[in-house]
C-alpha cells in the first residue's frame, strides 16, 4: 500500500491507494494563505507541514497495513526559505505573490527575461522564486543570510520528513535550470544577479526526484514507521500529467483548478515564439512539458459566485439559465493580484466585464467567466502547441456542463480523467517507476464531445477574445502602477 500527498495553495490532500492502484481513502484539511497590501501573498511553513501529518496520520489510520511509501507532490513556484535544520527563516512567498512585480517590468524592459527565456524556456513572472529572490535581497537581505535554502514546497517538506536536501527536477526547472543539462545555469543566475545567492539552490535529483527514509523524529507526525520511504516527486502540474495518463508528446493536460493550467508534453526543449510559459523537466529526460498556468481558475469562479449569492452546486442551473455567448456580456479573467503569467507575462493585468446592461443576470455573468476562462485556456494551448489528445482533470472538471463548455470552446474531444486525485495517483506512480517498477495502474476517462453547432459561434467570439486581449495589454502597459 502506498500514501500520495498533494500539497495544494489551500487544501492538503491524502491518498490511500492499494498496490494496483485502487483508492483506499481520502483525507484533506485546508491551509490558509495571508495576504498583504503590497501584493505579498505567504504561508505558514509549519502550518503547511502540520498539515501534511494530519492528512497522512488519518490515511495511515485507515490503511489495513503499513505502507512501504509517502508520495509527495504539491504547489510549484514561490520562495520558501529554511534554514540548515530546515525551519522556516520566514513565512513561505507563495506563486502568487505580487511583491516583486517591479522587478519583472525592469527584467522585461531591459531584455533579462528575454535572455532567461532563451536559456531557461521559461518566461519570469513575479511569483517565480527569481524574481522573489531578487526581491528580498534587495528587501530583506538579512532573511537571505540567515537562510541555507531557498526551495518550494515539496522539497521544504521533504527536508523536513527526511532530513535531505534536494529538489526535484520539475520544481528546479524553473527558473535556474538549464532544461537539457538539468544542472542549475551560472547563466541565468548572473542574468538576475543572484549568482552570489548559488548556495542557497539544493541539489537536483532527477528524472524520478530525491527518496530518503522517514526520520524517527517524523514518524510519529505521520503515523507511519520510521524508515518508511518518502519520494519528493514531480510538482502537481506535472503529477496531474503522469497520472491522467499524458505522456507522449503533443498531448495535452487542462487542469482545472485554482489554476488554469494548460500544458502540452513535448520533446523539443527549443524555445518558442511565445514570451511566457514554462518549460519543465519530467519523468523522463527526453521528454519536457512545456505549461502555460494561467493565473486563476476556479478561484475566480469562486469569487464570482459569492459576489453573486451563489454556490459552486448552482453552477449548472446557472450555465443553463444563460445561452451562449452569455447575452453579449464578455469577461477578460485575469483576477490575481499579481498578474498573469501564461500565455503571457503582464503583472499589471486586470480582469474585466464588457457588455453589461439593466437586464444583464447573475447567470449572465457567471456564463460570461466561464467561458472567459475557456478562451484563456485555448489561447494557452495554441501557444503550447498542442497537437494530440487532450485530458482534463481537477475540481472544476467535476462539472459536466462547465466541462462541455470547454470542449465547444476549445473545438475538440476531451477526455476527462475519472482517477479523482490524479496528482496523488501520479506522484505515487512516478515514485515506482523511478524504483524500477512498472505498476501498469489504469487511467479511466470519460469523453466529451464538442457541439458542432457552437464551434463557428466561438470561433468567432475567440477571434474577439484575441482582439480585446491585445487591447487591454496596451492599455495595462500605460495604466498607473500603485497597486499592480
Amino acid at each position: 500500500m502506498y500514501i500520495g500527498v498533494d500539497i495544494g495553495t489551500s487544501l492538503t490532500k491524502a491518498v490511500g491507494f492499494a498496490e494496483d492502484g485502487t483508492e483506499l481513502c481520502v483525507h484533506s484539511v485546508p491551509t490558509e494563505l495571508s495576504h498583504g497590501d503590497d501584493g505579498r501573498v505567504e504561508q505558514d511553513v509549519d502550518a503547511v507541514v502540520a498539515s501534511v501529518g494530519a492528512v497522512a496520520r488519518a490515511v495511515a489510520a485507515d490503511l489495513p497495513g503499513e505502507p512501504e511509501l509517502v508520495a509527495l507532490t504539491g504547489q510549484g513556484d514561490g520562495c520558501w526559505l529554511t534554514d540548515a535544520a530546515v525551519r522556516p527563516v520566514r513565512p513561505a512567498a507563495s506563486w502568487l505573490d505580487g511583491r516583486a512585480a517591479d522587478i519583472v517590468r525592469k527584467w522585461d524592459r531591459d531584455g533579462t527575461a528575454d535572455a532567461v527565456l532563451a536559456r531557461n524556456g521559461g518566461m519570469i513572472f513575479p511569483g517565480a522564486s527569481a524574481a522573489i529572490l531578487a526581491a528580498l535581497d534587495r528587501d530583506e537581505p538579512a532573511t537571505l543570510d540567515a537562510a541555507a535554502t531557498a526551495g518550494h514546497c515539496v522539497g521544504t517538506v521533504f527536508g523536513r520528513l527526511t532530513g535531505e536536501r534536494a529538489t526535484d527536477v520539475s520544481d528546479a526547472s524553473y527558473p535556474f535550470l538549464d532544461p537539457v543539462e538539468r544542472a542549475w545555469s551560472d547563466d541565468v543566475l548572473d542574468l538576475t544577479g543572484l549568482a552570489h545567492r548559488r548556495e542557497l539552490l539544493p541539489p537536483v535529483v532527477g528524472p524520478g526526484g530525491p527518496a530518503a527514509p522517514l526520520l524517527g523524529s517524523a514518524a510519529a507526525e505521520l503515523g507511519v514507521p520510521a524508515g518508511t520511504d518518502v519520494s519528493a516527486g514531480p510538482y502537481d502540474l506535472l503529477a496531474s500529467a503522469r497520472g491522467s495518463g499524458i505522456v507522449a508528446p503533443g498531448d495535452g493536460l487542462l487542469i482545472i483548478g485554482t489554476t488554469l493550467a494548460c500544458q502540452v508534453v513535448t520533446d523539443d526543449p527549443s524555445p518558442i515564439g511565445h514570451r511566457a510559459g514554462l518549460l519543465l523537466g519530467t519523468w523522463h529526460e527526453r521528454r519536457w512539458l512545456r505549461a502555460m498556468p494561467a493565473m486563476v481558475g476556479t478561484a475566480s469562479l469562486g469569487w464570482l459566485l459569492e459576489l453573486v449569492g451563489a454556490d459552486v452546486a448552482a453552477l449548472p442551473s446557472l450555465l443553463a439559465d444563460s445561452p451562449a455567448g452569455a447575452r453579449g456580456v464578455r469577461v477578460l479573467p485575469y483576477w490575481s493580484a499579481s498578474g498573469e503569467r501564461a500565455p503571457f507575462v503582464e503583472a499589471s493585468a486586470r480582469g474585466r466585464f464588457d457588455g453589461l446592461h439593466l437586464g444583464t443576470t447573475r447567470a449572465d455573468l457567471v456564463r460570461a467567466l466561464c467561458e472567459g476562462l475557456a478562451f484563456a485556456a485555448r489561447h494557452c494551448f495554441d501557444a503550447a502547441g498542442l497537437t494530440g489528445r487532450l485530458a482534463v482533470c481537477g475540481g472544476g472538471a467535476q462539472s459536466a456542463e462547465w466541462t462541455q463548455l470547454f470542449a465547444d470552446v476549445l473545438g475538440r474531444p476531451l477526455d476527462v480523467v475519472e482517477v479523482p486525485q490524479a496528482g496523488a495517483y501520479g506522484a505515487v506512480l512516478s515514485a515506482l517507476e523511478a524504483r524500477g517498477e512498472t505498476p501498469g495502474w489504469p487511467v479511466p476517462a470519460r469523453t466529451v464531445t464538442p457541439s458542432p453547432s457552437s464551434r463557428a459561434r466561438y470561433d468567432d467570439a475567440f477571434a474577439d477574445y484575441l482582439d480585446r486581449v491585445e487591447r487591454a495589454r496596451s492599455e495595462w502597459t500605460h495604466a498607473p502602477r500603485g497597486n499592480a
